[in-house]
C-alpha cells in the first residue's frame, strides 16, 4: 500500500504527464503545405511549412532549388509533386517539372511546358495539362506512376483577342482544369475572353467549344460546385465572378467581387468554394481582401462581406483539407496568413501570419 503522500505525489506526476502529452499534441503539426513562389528577389524555389491545430505557423524549409514554381499540383494521388517554371526560355517555352516526395523534394524530370511563361499546372489520371500565359495555348503531357514526365504530347493554340487595350490583344491562357466526370478540360484565357472547352482523347486535345465571357472581363481561374451544376469563373479585369450552367456552359449570372464605394484600382486573382457548396471565396489585389459569397439554391451568390488579407496582392489561396482553415498567400508583403473559417456562416477570424519571400502558391498536403 502506498502511502498517502506518495499516492498523492504519483497522482500529480501522472496529472502533469497528462497535461504535457496534451499540449504537445496540441503543438504537433496538423497540418502541411508546399509553397509556390518567384525567385526574382529572395526565393529560392518550393517551401514547405507546416501548422497546427489552432491554425498558427511552424517553420518554413527549402524543399527545393528551381526557377519561378509559381504553381503547383499533386501527380499519382500524391506520390509526386508537379511545378511549373513560369519563365521565357530561349526557344520561347516554359517548363514542368516532377518531384518524388520526400524528407526533401526530388527532382525526377522536366520537360518543356508547351509555351512561354506557364502560369498552371493540373493532373488526372496520368494526363498533365499546363497553362502558358505569353505563349496562349495549353500543353499536354504524362506523368508514369514513377513519377517521370513524357515529352510534350499536344498543344492546344489559342486564337484571339479581347476588348482591354494592352491586356486582351493576344490570347493568354491562364488556366486549365479537368471537367469533373468528363472527358474534358476547360482552358481559361484572359486575353480572348473565353473559355476554351476541349475534348481529350488518345492523348490529344480534341474538339473545342469557346464560351465568351463578357465584355472586358478577362477571366482567370474557374470553381466547379461540388454538385456538377454550377461553375464559376473569376475575372481577373472586371473584378466580377461569372457563374455558368454546369452542362450547358450557358451565363446564368455576373456578381462584383468588391465593395461598392471601393475606387482604387484592383484585379482579382483565385477562386475556390467550400467542400458542401455553401460559401465560395475569392481573392482581390489591390482592395487586398478576400470576398465571401454565400451560395444559393439556385447557384447565385449573396455577397456576405470582405475580409483584409493583411498583406498587399494576394493572390493565391488554399482551404484545409477539412475546410476549418484558408491560407492566404501575399506576394508583394511577403507573408502567409490564417483565417479560421465558420463552416456555417462562411466567416474567416484572423489567427496567424508568417514570413515567406514572394509566395504566389498554397497546396495542402
Amino acid at each position: 500500500m502506498y502511502k498517502p503522500t506518495i499516492l498523492l505525489a504519483l497522482i500529480s506526476l501522472f496529472a502533469l504527464s497528462c497535461n504535457q502529452s496534451k499540449e504537445k499534441k496540441m503543438t504537433q503539426s496538423a497540418y502541411s503545405m508546399y509553397i509556390g513562389t518567384y525567385t526574382d528577389a529572395d526565393s529560392k524555389g518550393i517551401y514547405k511549412i507546416t501548422m497546427n491545430r489552432s491554425g498558427k505557423f511552424g517553420e518554413m524549409e527549402l524543399q527545393a532549388e528551381t526557377m519561378n514554381p509559381s504553381f503547383l499540383c499533386y501527380a499519382n494521388k500524391g506520390k509526386n509533386l508537379l511545378a511549373i517554371n513560369e519563365i521565357n526560355s530561349l526557344d520561347g517555352v516554359g517548363s514542368v517539372e516532377s518531384y518524388k516526395i520526400g524528407d526533401q523534394l526530388e527532382l525526377i524530370s522536366r520537360k518543356s511546358s508547351g509555351g512561354a511563361h506557364p502560369c498552371f499546372v493540373t493532373e488526372k489520371d496520368g494526363i498533365v495539362l499546363t497553362a502558358n500565359y505569353t505563349g496562349g495555348n495549353t500543353g499536354l503531357l504524362r506523368v508514369d506512376e514513377n513519377g517521370k514526365l513524357s515529352e510534350l504530347l499536344d498543344v492546344n493554340q489559342h486564337e484571339g483577342s479581347g476588348s482591354v487595350e494592352g491586356r486582351q490583344d493576344a490570347p493568354h491562357a491562364h488556366s486549365i482544369w479537368f471537367q469533373p466526370n468528363k472527358s474534358k478540360a476547360i482552358a481559361v484565357d484572359l486575353g480572348t475572353n473565353e473559355l476554351w472547352a476541349s475534348s481529350i482523347t488518345n492523348d490529344q486535345f480534341g474538339n473545342t467549344e469557346r464560351i465568351a465571357m463578357p465584355e472586358g472581363a478577362g477571366p482567370r481561374h474557374l470553381a466547379f460546385h461540388p454538385n456538377g451544376k454550377f461553375i464559376y469563373v473569376i475575372n481577373e479585369l472586371s473584378n466580377t465572378v461569372t457563374i455558368l450552367n454546369g452542362e450547358s456552359l450557358q451565363i446564368l449570372d455576373n456578381v462584383n467581387s468588391l465593395p461598392q464605394a471601393f475606387e482604387g484600382s484592383s484585379f482579382t486573382a483565385d477562386i475556390h468554394i467550400s467542400s458542401d457548396g455553401k460559401f465560395l471565396y475569392g481573392s482581390n489585389r489591390g482592395h487586398n481582401s478576400i470576398v465571401t459569397y454565400a451560395v444559393l439554391e439556385d447557384g447565385g451568390l449573396e455577397l456576405i462581406g470582405h475580409e483584409s488579407t493583411r498583406g498587399d496582392h494576394p493572390r493565391n489561396f488554399s482551404l484545409s483539407p477539412d475546410g476549418k482553415f484558408l491560407i492566404v498567400a501575399n506576394q508583394n508583403t511577403n507573408n502567409l496568413v490564417c483565417f479560421k473559417r465558420n463552416k456555417k456562416t462562411g466567416l474567416l477570424t484572423f489567427v496567424d501570419e508568417t514570413k515567406a519571400p514572394k509566395p504566389v502558391c498554397v497546396l495542402f498536403e
